[in-house]
């Protein structure tokens, strides 16, 4: 019912996820991306239990294919899962149970994982991948709305369109950007345009929230004149 895309930036550090269904609200249980970490997905009949978890694994050192495993095994309701994990060294591991629903499978290719189930068909998933790669001139997240669209214009899910996510991370535990579509007549364009909307001021607002590196920037006088000489106070 579902189709995401995981995706890491080999220069920046970047990673992130987009994904796109006919359900309910798909980013408040599904995405995960920890910076510096893994990107993670969970979706089918999916278990929320596997992001936290997962990332818990990931954290510790565990390789994607040994987090999945080990989720795998822990699950009663593995062959109904599907999983994919993008690692911060890019390791990729992907998993698609047996009794998800045609069609059904995942793609990847160096530093991006495609994943998605009951969807129109295998070129949902083949042309979000394609897209993606032909797209290298664009930043993380317009390359991965992007992507999406392509696979939407190939059918996406074969039910419909009704929620979107996307999540980009870098240096910190918490994400640069998280943009939820939770129920909307056409959740990638409006996820597009939240994306346009975060340009106009959080970008340059986020620059100076504290990161795992350095305390932030509190000196409100600060943050105003360095926002109005960006032309967003």
């Amino acid at each position: 019912m579902t189709w995401s895309l995981l995706a890491r930036d080999p220069l920046s550090g970047e990673l992130g996820v987009i994904i796109a269904t006919r359900f309910f609200a798909v980013g408040a249980l599904c995405p995960r991306v920890e910076g510096g970490v893994a990107v993670l997905a969970t979706q089918a009949l999916m278990n929320p239990l596997y992001a936290p978890r997962g990332m818990a694994l990931l954290r510790e050192g565990a390789s994607p294919t040994k987090a999945l495993e080990a989720l795998l095994a822990a699950d009663a309701g593995r062959a109904a899962r599907q999983c994919h994990i993008l690692a911060a060294d890019g390791r990729i591991a992907q998993h698609t149970g047996a009794d998800c629903v045609p069609w059904c499978g995942a793609v990847s290719a160096a530093n991006v994982s495609v994943a998605g189930n009951m969807l129109a068909g295998p070129r949902v998933v083949e042309d979000t991948l394609a897209a993606f790669l032909a797209a290298e001139h664009l930043p993380m997240a317009l390359r991965m709305i992007h992507a999406m669209e392509a696979g939407e214009a190939a059918g996406g899910d074969a039910r419909g369109k009704q929620s979107a996510a996307l999540v980009v991370a870098s240096g910190n535990p918490y994400p640069d950007l998280d943009l939820r579509v939770d129920d909307h007549a056409d959740p990638l364009a409006e996820l597009r345009r939240l994306h346009g909307v975060a340009q106009e001021r959080f970008v340059h607002f986020r620059r100076f929230l504290p990161g795992a590196d350095h305390p932030g920037v509190f000196d409100r006088a600060v943050i105003t004149a360095a926002l109005k000489a960006a032309g967003v106070a």
